[in-house]
């Protein structure tokens, strides 16, 4: 009986020294960063008609990226970038609505227009995506071609929604 008990005390003292120990940590823990980054949205045409973009086509996943230090890509799903212009939270778009540069190729010239604009109130219905614009400068006259709109510099991927829930590519270390 004093063998079991002597065992039983044995292993009540190392479950709570092991217990007491802190998690192990490998590497050197870092305080999150924000990334200045960019977005990318492709689709197959653009138009513009008064201050309403639209995108045709428009891909499901956008591409976001970070040049340097961090050198860092991924993609996002469309319907979850969309997302930051949603008026609830305090980082919103809908509050502070970002510049991109539309960018559509006219096939028959085989020349690019670009149009630099503020991007509002997004709504996306099947592969058809439109936007109320502000325009700053550039106009797409008849470009017909594919598209690209590049959305100005944010802060992903922590501090705003969409990074969450992105897939994050790290380039190559040196």
């Amino acid at each position: 009986m004093r063998i079991l008990i002597a065992a039983l005390g044995a292993l009540f003292l190392l479950s709570a020294e092991a217990s007491a120990q802190s998690a192990k940590v490998i590497g050197r823990p870092q305080q999150p960063q924000i990334v200045p980054s960019m977005i990318v949205l492709n689709a197959k045409a653009a138009k513009v008609a008064g201050t309403t973009l639209t995108l045709d086509g428009v891909a499901p996943n956008a591409i976001v990226f970070a040049d340097r230090p961090v050198r860092a890509a991924g993609h996002a799903l469309t319907a979850h970038l969309l997302e930051e212009w949603t008026a609830a939270a305090p980082d919103s778009f809908a509050k502070d609505p970002p510049n991109a540069t539309v960018s559509v190729l006219n096939k028959s010239k085989g020349v690019v227009a670009d149009m630099v604009v503020v991007l509002k109130a997004p709504k996306l219905e099947g592969d058809k995506l439109s936007f109320e614009i502000a325009p700053i400068e550039g106009d797409l006259g008849q470009a017909d071609g594919p598209a690209t709109v590049f959305i100005d510099i944010i802060n992903l991927p922590l501090a705003r929604r969409t990074g969450h829930r992105s897939a994050w590519y790290a380039g190559a270390a040196k």
